[in-house]
């Protein structure tokens, strides 16, 4: 894997930026973990002959200016061969500040597309009060997203998520969806046209948080799920927090493990064929299994 330029070479986005060591070793550690998902996850083919497209997701939420900063970091260094557009849907929320993005974009010279679309109304009129937002919210921006990679030529839409958000979804699917799944690296949607790109999957919450405090990022409140208490995820957050507590690196470790699996130790028999196991076959050990 590539390192990262010296840092002496600085792009327009951090300009501004702390020159403390400790946030050059932030800044440098976050580019290094999305470089290695990249690599790691094919999310870059380096030998193509036409130069990828990326629509960069931008809510105006700490994770997602983390990371058009560490993709236009990485852009800059010449490890990521990739034209980035950012992208912001305005979903006509009341009191949602519009000049927000568009000045800050255009301060760090970025190409971008405001998309507005009234999904703020429809959510609200068709989920009762007491109900969280979430799924059709997030179905119907899904769609708009589809459809603007479309328009612009884009090969993916890359997204913000991070270690927590995956560690959270993984434990949402075990303890109410009754199945084992994250959020992938990589994946082609539905339709078969577009990829889906998580380069941030490894970092941590806690460095983007430092990291948008540092960078003094002109944060944009959400007022549509953000505020509702009581969600699956919010639990979710709150019981790692508890054995992040309990138990200090907990979160890694568990990170690891969703990129360390055994099918032969898991119950699906769709990924792995228990029938055609027989003796004479290359066996495996059972270390850390009670007998």
């Amino acid at each position: 894997m590539p390192d990262t330029a010296p840092f002496s070479a600085v792009p327009p986005i951090f300009t501004d930026a702390p020159k403390s060591v400790s946030f050059k070793k932030l800044r440098k550690r976050l580019a290094r973990n999305a470089l290695q998902v990249i690599d790691t996850y094919g999310l870059v083919d380096r030998s193509a002959a036409k130069r990828p497209k990326w629509l960069v997701c931008l809510s105006g939420g700490k994770d997602s200016y983390g990371l058009l900063s560490v993709l236009l970091d990485l852009q800059w260094q010449g490890a990521l061969p990739v034209d980035l557009l950012a992208c912001n849907l305005d979903q006509e929320q009341p009191g949602f500040p519009k000049h927000v993005l568009p000045e800050w974009l255009d301060q760090v010279g970025v190409d971008y597309r405001i998309e507005t679309e009234d999904t703020y109304s429809i959510v609200t009129d068709k989920v009762s009060e007491n109900s969280t937002y979430c799924a059709l919210c997030s179905r119907l921006r899904r769609g708009i997203l589809y459809r603007i990679a479309r328009e612009e030529g884009c090969d993916a839409i890359v997204l913000g998520h991070h270690r927590d958000d995956a560690l959270e979804t993984f434990m949402m699917n075990l303890v109410h969806g009754g199945r084992m799944a994250a959020m992938p690296p990589k994946l082609l949607n539905d339709a078969g046209d577009v990829m889906v790109l998580r380069p941030l999957i490894t970092c941590s919450e806690d460095d983007l948080e430092k990291f948008s405090k540092a960078m003094q990022f002109p944060i944009i409140p959400c007022n549509l799920c953000g505020s509702q208490d009581g969600l699956q995820r919010v639990a979710m957050k709150q019981m790692l927090d508890d054995w992040e507590t309990r138990k200090p690196g907990v979160r890694q470790v568990m990170a690891h493990a969703l990129a360390t699996v055994r099918p032969s130790h898991l119950h699906d028999p769709r990924i792995f064929d228990f029938a055609a196991l027989a003796p004479g076959d290359k066996g495996e050990s059972d270390d850390g299994v009670p007998f």
